[in-house]
């Protein structure tokens, strides 16, 4: 299917609920119809203090990232324990099929968390369903009493009381005296990979970093089918011109600060010039070229990529493409001489994805 300039413009998340606990946002495929295409959800949820997420599991694969605050997170993969897990800004948490989530944040600073994920098995492709066990909508709420008796093997008053009794839907915000399970540190391990605290992949003085979450450093990636980066420009500062050469999308979130983005796809052909700034999501196509230059104040993201073990051309810098085309093969593709393909080879030796401003 073409693809439009506006099925690639970047977009803010609407409301879809919330109350005193907190809200729940999401991106709709109506403002970004590449969410369907590209069979990819992307959501944020916000807690207040003292917010409480119910318990839930969901028809999608996701990557839980935290882009502020701190917090704790339950998580129960099938057939195992429940870990309470510690979590702050920078963690990347990845969460497969069937794991069963609850989310809580203590803290007077907002705990807010971006999901991004695999829709190809969901039931509206685009978008995430989430199936919680409590609350108003809970799933046992649609079972009979004589059910939910035999299931728990409780009374009908119990089983009454437990099914009816919270009447909050999807957040809720606790009482300040509530004791939550205590965090434990160990728990992290294998489970919570920290982008802001890992050693830099890419490191450019006055141009960039990037970190970069694979299967290597946070095994449950595999199962969850995507990688990750978290890339920070500085001020002025360009990302060099790339495409994802294993055939994956970038779906892309600016975290914090602004700039300029461009993405060339099929003929040539300019498909996005956009500013862009923290908030605000998008999706490079396949193969698609994409470049972003930051504002004097710099800007950072975080992407998900829609492979476990992301691999990147770049067509600038001392890494690109171009640096490993003998020059005879450049003269005779772009039509110049030897003197102005000797001066293009002898640029950009030293740079490597990000170019500092001049």
């Amino acid at each position: 299917m073409e693809k439009k300039e506006n099925d690639l413009a970047p977009q803010m998340a609407a409301k879809v609920h919330g109350g005193l606990g907190g809200t729940f946002y999401a991106w709709c495929d109506s403002e970004i119809p590449m969410l369907l295409e590209a069979n990819i959800g992307a959501a944020k949820l916000a807690l207040n203090k003292f917010g409480f997420a119910l318990p839930s599991f969901s028809d999608s694969s996701k990557l839980a990232y935290v882009l502020q605050g701190s917090g704790v997170a339950g998580i129960v993969l099938p057939e195992q324990q429940e870990k309470v897990i510690p979590i702050k800004k920078g963690d990347a948490i990845a969460l497969p099929f069937g794991v069963v989530t609850w989310w809580y944040n203590k803290e007077d600073t907002e705990l807010v968390m971006l999901f991004l994920g695999d829709t190809s098995k969901s039931h509206k492709a685009g978008r995430f369903t989430d199936f919680f066990l409590t609350g108003s909508n809970g799933i046992f709420t649609g079972f009979s009493t004589e059910f939910v008796c035999r299931a728990w093997d409780v009374g009908e008053k119990i089983a009454n009381s437990l099914v009816g009794s919270q009447t909050g839907l999807e957040i809720i915000q606790l009482n300040g005296s509530t004791q939550m399970p205590e965090p434990i540190n160990e728990h992290r391990k294998g489970m919570v990979f920290n982008c802001e605290e890992a050693p830099k992949d890419v490191d450019v003085k006055n141009g960039g970093r990037v970190v970069v979450l694979n299967d290597k450093n946070l095994p449950l990636v595999g199962q969850v089918g995507f990688g990750a980066d978290l890339v920070k420009l500085d001020g002025s500062a360009m990302c060099s011109p790339g495409f994802s050469c294993d055939s994956a999308l970038q779906v892309t979130y600016i975290v914090r600060g602004s700039g300029r983005v461009q993405v060339v796809g099929i003929d040539g052909r300019r498909m996005l010039e956009a500013n862009v700034k923290a908030g605000q999501l998008f999706i490079v196509p396949r193969f698609f070229v994409v470049s972003k230059i930051a504002d004097p104040m710099g800007m950072e993201w975080f992407s998900i990529i829609t492979t476990p073990n992301p691999t990147f051309t770049h067509l600038a810098g001392k890494t690109s493409a171009w640096k490993a085309l003998s020059p005879a093969v450049l003269q005779a593709a772009f039509n110049v001489s030897a003197e102005i393909e000797n001066q293009f080879r002898s640029k950009r030796t030293s740079d490597a994805i990000f170019f500092p401003p001049k």
